[in-house]
C-alpha cells in the first residue's frame, strides 16, 4: 500500500475485558495525534471489539496461534506491518512474542511495559508498581503519557458503539422484539469456576424478572464453552433464549447494546456493556470489584467482600464458594427491580 501519512499501531490484549479498558488509551493517543489513524492488531477473537471503538480506523486481525511463538510467521508479518508507515507500537500485552513485532517492522517507537524481559525491543519502558498496581483503565491509559508521569485523575469512561440498523438488523435474526424489554445475562467465565454465580441463583432471577415483567425477553450470552452452564439455567427456567455459542462476538455486542440491563459475572461481556452504557448488575466473588468495575451511568456491583476474598483463584481454595453461593437472587433483584422500571433505563442512543 501506499503511505500517505504515518500511523499509529496498538497490539491488543486477548482478553475481550482489557480490551475495552484499553479504550481510554486510544481517546488519549487520538488528542495528542489528531492527523495519524489507529490501527489496531488483535486476535480474532476479540476484533468486534475494537470494531465499535470511534478512535479505530482498522482492526488487523493477527494470524498467530494463541501462546505460540511462530517466529518465521511474525517475521513475515513484519514485513507487511512495516509498509504500512508506522510511527509509533503500544504494545499491550506483557508478553515477549507481542512486543518482537513492532521491532521487527521497524517501528520507531515502541510503547509498553517491562514484562517478559523486553528491553531493547520496547524502547519507551513503563513500570507498574506490584504492591500498588493499577486498576485496568490507568494501567493502559498511563503508557499515553512519559514513564513516570502522573495519570490524569479525571480519565475518560471505556465506550463503545454499535450502529442503530446493526442492532435491528441482530435483533431480527435472531427472532427478537425491539419493543419488549431484553434481559442479557452472562453467566460464563473464562478465568475459572470460582467466578461464575450458581446456575439456580441465574435460573431463580430468570423467574423473579418474568413474574414481574412477563415480557421480558431474557437471553444467555457466551462463548461456546458457556453452553453447560446456560443449558443447566435452560433446563431450569425454559423461557430463556439459550444464544451461549449461537452468536458471533458481533452479534453479541449489538444485542447488549440493545438491552435494557445486562446481569453479568465479572466477565468480558460485563466490561463490553458497562462501555455501551447499558444498566448493569456486576457480580464478584473471588475477583476484586475495585480492580476492574463497570463504569455505566447506573451500574451495581455486588459482592459480599468475604474475609476469604477477593481470593483470585480459579477454584474456591475453601471449597464452599460462600462469596458466590451466599450472594442470593434476591440480593440481585432488589437492584434490578429498579433499573426495570421504564423511569430508570438509560435510554440506548441511536
Amino acid at each position: 500500500m501506499s503511505v500517505t501519512t504515518s500511523r499509529i499501531l496498538v497490539i491488543a490484549p486477548n482478553w475481550i475485558g482489557d480490551c475495552v479498558m484499553a479504550q481510554p488509551l486510544l481517546k488519549l493517543i487520538k488528542q495528542q495525534y489528531p492527523d495519524q489513524p489507529i490501527d489496531v492488531l488483535a486476535p480474532s477473537w476479540v476484533a468486534p471489539v475494537w470494531r465499535a471503538m470511534a478512535e479505530v480506523d482498522t482492526v488487523l486481525e493477527t494470524p498467530f496461534k494463541h501462546g505460540a511463538l511462530q517466529l518465521r510467521e511474525r517475521w513475515r508479518y513484519a514485513r507487511l506491518l512495516r509498509q504500512r508507515g508506522y510511527s509509533a507500537a503500544y504494545v499491550l500485552p506483557n508478553t515477549l512474542k507481542f512486543a518482537l513485532l513492532p521491532w521487527m517492522a521497524g517501528i520507531k517507537k515502541r510503547i509498553g511495559y517491562k514484562g517478559e524481559s523486553r528491553y531493547g525491543l520496547i524502547n519507551v519502558m513503563h513500570h507498574d508498581d506490584p504492591l500498588a498496581p493499577r486498576a485496568m483503565v490507568p494501567f493502559y491509559a498511563a503508557l499515553a503519557a512519559a514513564p513516570a508521569a502522573q495519570v490524569p485523575a479525571h480519565l475518560a469512561r471505556p465506550r463503545l458503539q454499535v450502529a442503530l440498523a446493526n442492532r435491528e438488523q441482530v435483533l431480527t435474526a435472531l427472532d427478537l422484539s425491539g419493543t419488549d424489554p431484553l434481559i442479557a445475562f452472562a453467566p460464563g467465565a473464562e478465568f475459572g469456576n470460582a467466578k461464575r454465580w450458581p446456575t439456580t441463583h441465574f435460573a431463580q432471577l430468570a423467574d423473579s424478572i418474568l413474574q414481574a415483567h412477563p415480557k421480558a425477553q431474557i437471553v444467555l450470552l457466551g462463548s461456546p464453552k458457556d453452553n453447560a452452564v446456560c443449558d443447566e439455567i435452560k433446563t431450569l427456567c425454559p423461557a430463556v433464549h439459550h444464544l451461549a455459542g449461537k452468536t458471533t462476538l458481533d452479534q453479541a455486542v449489538a444485542l447488549i447494546a440493545s438491552a435494557s440491563a445486562m446481569v453479568s459475572n465479572d466477565s468480558g461481556l460485563l466490561h463490553i456493556a458497562s462501555a455501551l452504557n447499558r444498566p448493569v448488575i456486576a457480580i464478584y466473588g473471588p475477583t476484586d470489584p475495585d480492580h476492574a468495575p463497570p463504569f455505566s451511568d447506573i451500574a451495581h456491583s455486588l459482592s459480599l467482600r468475604l474475609a476469604c476474598a477477593p481470593c483470585k483463584q480459579r477454584e474456591c481454595p475453601l471449597g464452599h464458594q460462600d462469596c458466590m453461593q451466599k450472594l442470593t437472587s434476591e440480593l440481585v433483584w432488589q437492584p434490578l427491580q429498579s433499573i426495570l422500571l421504564p423511569s430508570a433505563v438509560v435510554a440506548v442512543d441511536a
